[in-house]
């Protein structure tokens, strides 16, 4: 028998209670919640870019509230019950040297939207500079992480495309 596979990217979310199910993801500044019900065996995760945005009235943390009561209110039609979900997080890397801070941003988001909502977290990698790799089995809580070895860029530069280019992509 093989293990279902879902990954996500950016905005995304995905639960279930399967117990060969792994969702996985790929995160630098972006966090991650893996959320499950041990009792019940169902769980999930999301991945969100930013936790917080800007509105004119100053900072507004609607988009990560509302990315992690998705995932909550999706575990509990499945069978979950809010005061059992335990908790990991990961991500919020500083990917780029001098720009801003928006990993820390989204770590401190996570752990404190946890530390409100009386969800208790069981474990966490978070910051650092470098990409990790993540898979979920969201019956069960196991996380495997994986630490990309390509690390901090030193800085950023523009690229500019050649003046033939057309339509071309070019990879670097």
């Amino acid at each position: 028998m093989t293990a279902s596979h879902i990954h996500i990217t950016q905005g995304e979310q995905a639960i279930g209670s399967d117990p060969d199910l792994v969702i996985t993801t790929l995160l630098g500044s972006c966090v991650s919640c893996c959320l499950w019900d041990p009792v019940a065996g169902v769980g999930g995760m999301n991945h969100m870019l930013l936790t917080t945005s800007a509105a004119e009235s100053g900072v507004c943390n609607l988009v990560g509230i509302n990315a992690m009561e998705l995932l909550i209110n999706d575990i509990l039609k499945e069978g979950g019950h809010r005061d059992r979900l335990r908790a990991k997080a990961f991500g919020g890397a500083r990917m780029v040297s001098g720009l801003s801070e928006i990993g820390k941003q989204n770590s401190d988001f996570i752990l404190m939207f946890l530390e409100q909502e009386g969800i208790v977290c069981e474990g966490h990698s978070l910051g650092g500079e470098a990409a990790r790799h993540l898979k979920f089995w969201p019956a069960t809580g196991r996380v495997m992480q994986k630490i990309r070895s390509d690390g901090l860029q030193e800085s950023v530069s523009e690229v500019q495309a050649p003046a033939d280019s057309g339509n071309e992509l070019e990879l670097f």
